[in-house]
């Protein structure tokens, strides 16, 4: 590993990013409604070791200190997401006004330590008086969703310039309605795709909604490089069927103003749930595309009458994160290279919105927490970014996942992320290695 980082522009962003649930806490001060996630974790069985978002990092309380180590930090940015819950209790109706309060003050501590709000509507946790009629299932939810949008950007827009609507609807279609691991923990597999779409045209109309306040407008999508697992003809139609999945399902409406042909996945070219006019509205202008990536992605065929068309087997002969995920930096290349080869001119730019790894941190008995893995994820992933962009890929900032140690859905606390440790019992921060590496890369640049 080198000791410096390849140059990057000057304009280039430099952020972290994290998400209201998993670090707020403070779930049922002033006047926040129940979310999804609310509901999940006290629902035995669901998370890891029962444990639960009540409490998290209490950010909520403990901002003031949190913005004072992004300040330290040096970074230009900071995405964080909004709770739908503090604004609107019930998904719908007027701003509760302290919830907004609270984004506001964040938004001006943001601003006067130099660190540009980056913030995202929706990070999965829907409130609960929604999912009780139907969640994104209901169509219903995508037009209270523009609306909730609108509510919050006429608050803080003034100060806010760019705004991403949704995080990761794929993640949140597969894990949260199809297979159950996530809030609201339905198991209605490939039904579960009507959320798929929902997602997308609230998207679409909160995109208006923000457009017509002025401001700028992107979406975070998790994307994979999907490859087969050999060349087995089954094994290429088994990754085809994936890469629409995981990919095209979710980034062709966008930029094309269609959907890819679904027939690998067993399903209709005109599902029903798709209006007229709904396509236009999700194809609404980017300023931005959000990539959130982690790591590629193995294919190869099911066996008959198993309900998918693919498996997903282990990618084997690369180091692995603590969350058992393998780091493959060139993916990262190959991902952004592939988006411009795909989508050619409909390509807006790109900004990273999340990248990062988990590693089982502990603080050493001088203080220091040295993660030394993280710092090698962190500098192979620049590198390959480094890349595309010299190939050509325009790529306008770097999200780091995340500022803060935090709740990790499912796996509770149990998966460390953040570049500062964060205690849980004492909710003390001790910034960690790859934190100072990064503050002196930064530095370093000006």
């Amino acid at each position: 590993m080198s000791s410096a980082l390849p140059e990057f522009p000057a304009d280039f962003r430099w952020g972290v990013s994290t998400a209201a649930y998993q670090i707020e806490g403070a779930v049922t001060e002033d006047g926040r409604g129940r979310s999804v996630w609310d509901t999940f974790t006290h629902t035995p069985g669901h998370v890891r070791d029962g444990q639960t978002g009540d409490t998290a990092c209490d950010h909520y309380h403990r901002w003031p200190e949190d913005i004072a180590l992004l300040a330290d930090l040096g970074v230009g940015g900071y995405r964080f997401s909004i709770a739908w819950p503090r604004i609107q209790p019930d998904g719908s109706g007027p701003a509760n006004p302290k919830g907004l309060d609270f984004y506001d003050r964040l938004v001006d501590a943001l601003l006067a330590a130099g660190v540009t709000p980056l913030p995202t509507l929706f990070h999965w946790d829907l409130p609960q008086a929604l999912e009780d009629t139907g969640g994104w299932l209901n169509r219903d939810t995508a037009h209270r969703f523009a609306e909730y949008a609108a509510v919050t950007a006429d608050r803080l827009s003034d100060r806010v310039p760019a705004w991403i609507t949704l995080n990761e609807p794929f993640v949140h279609t597969v894990y949260g309605y199809a297979l159950g691991i996530h809030a609201p923990g339905r198991t209605l597999m490939l039904d579960a795709l009507p959320t798929a779409h929902h997602q997308l045209l609230g998207h679409g109309l909160a995109a208006t909604a923000l457009r017509d306040r002025g401001l700028e407008v992107m979406i975070a999508n998790n994307l994979t490089p999907v490859h087969p697992a050999g060349d087995d003809p089954a094994d290429v139609a088994a990754a085809t069927a994936y890469d629409t999945l995981h990919n095209r399902l979710f980034t062709d409406p966008l930029l094309l103003g269609r959907y890819p042909d679904l027939a690998a996945l067993g399903l209709p070219a005109d599902p029903p749930y798709v209006h007229d006019g709904d396509l236009a509205a999700i194809a609404a202008p980017l300023d931005a595309l959000g990539v959130n990536y982690y790591h590629p992605t193995r294919v190869a065929a099911a066996d008959p009458g198993g309900g998918l068309p693919f498996t997903l087997p282990p990618i084997e002969g690369v180091p692995t994160t603590a969350f058992g995920w393998p780091v493959v930096p060139e993916g990262l290349d190959e991902l952004l290279t592939g988006l411009r080869d795909r989508y050619g001119a409909a390509l807006p730019p790109i900004t990273i919105t999340e990248n990062g790894c988990s590693v089982a941190d502990t603080v050493d008995g001088d203080g220091r927490v040295r993660d030394t893995a993280r710092i090698d994820y962190l500098d192979g992933h620049l590198r390959a970014l480094h890349r595309a962009m010299a190939a050509g890929v325009e790529v306008r900032g770097y999200f780091i996942w995340s500022l803060l140690d935090n709740f990790e859905w499912a796996e509770g606390y149990h998966q460390r992320f953040g570049l500062v440790h964060v205690d849980y019992a004492t909710q003390r921060r001790t910034p960690k290695d790859s934190y100072h590496w990064l503050r002196a890369a930064l530095g370093r640049r000006g």
